[in-house]
């Protein structure tokens, strides 16, 4: 009898974390969160559900405890790399770049191929304003995984930030051949083509942009950068309009200390979006 009841219990565990998974896939954090409780009640030792419930946390923006989830998966086993990158993760999002730099490489210590843990470290750097670890990081997450769209489009964040100009359009020429529709890519193009003065490329950068993204004012105001640049005052403000009524507290702000705009700040064109 005993036997049996051990299976029974193991079955209906086994029913609860296959069901918090499913929940965590379908996007329910909640329920699956519920889930591992009633694992975790039973099996209190069980490492992956910790893990799994502090990534469904992670998710639910309840970070302290998905912190806690994670530290507690540590203390069962503190050379699982999950568990660590989950916790740099979860610093990362409360803005503690420093601790989450130290998790990523706690977890890379243990599994020094896993690209999502060297672009999470990029990630962190990028934020420190540590630009040339930056670009190793991403280099790194690239060499591991080069079919990532996102890690050429970081990559091209390092080298901008870097001032290393041709080099940061490449990687962003990555990007798009992996993703066409990666309308954040060819915004940045654009406004790297803006700091080149080629306005012209860049709005055309800035129209693909627009073209897979509509509600998007980081692509108008590149745009109205662009037409401001040139001197063609009535395009710049029409673009402008679309920003500002996209995201006013933004870019009605941000327009009036810009120098890409000194030149056609009071003209008359502008002036009216501003004031309207």
């Amino acid at each position: 009898m005993a036997e049996k009841f051990d299976n029974s219990v193991t079955a209906e565990w086994d029913a609860w974390y296959g069901q918090g998974s499913a929940l965590m896939a379908a996007g329910h954090f909640d329920g699956a969160v519920a889930k591992f409780d009633r694992v975790l009640a039973r099996d209190p030792a069980n490492y992956y559900a910790w893990v799994l419930r502090g990534q469904a946390l992670c998710e639910l923006q309840a970070y302290d405890a998905s912190l806690d989830s994670f530290r507690v998966a540590l203390r069962l086993q503190p050379k699982q790399a999950l568990a660590w990158h989950g916790c740099g993760v979860v610093q990362a999002k409360q803005g503690n770049y420093q601790a989450a730099l130290q998790s990523f490489d706690h977890a890379l210590d243990l599994a020094e191929d896993d690209p999502k843990a060297w672009y999470n470290r990029g990630n962190a750097l990028l934020r420190l304003h540590r630009y040339e670890e930056a670009l190793f990081s991403f280099n790194k997450a690239i060499d591991h995984k080069p079919e990532s769209h996102r890690a050429w489009y970081n990559k091209a964040l390092a080298l901008a930030h870097l001032y290393r100009y041709p080099e940061a359009l490449g990687s962003l020429d990555s990007a798009i051949a992996l993703k066409r529709n990666c309308h954040y890519a060819w915004t940045y193009k654009g406004l790297i083509l803006n700091k080149l003065h080629q306005y012209d490329q860049a709005l055309g950068c800035f129209a693909k942009s627009l073209k897979y993204r509509k509600s998007n004012p980081n692509a108008w105001y590149g745009q109205a950068t662009s037409y401001a640049l040139r001197g063609d005052i009535p395009q710049a403000a029409d673009s402008l309009r679309h920003a500002i009524d996209q995201s006013p507290n933004l870019y009605s702000v941000m327009v009036q200390t810009d120098p890409n705009f000194t030149a056609v700040l009071q003209q008359p064109e502008i002036q009216s979006v501003l004031q309207a």
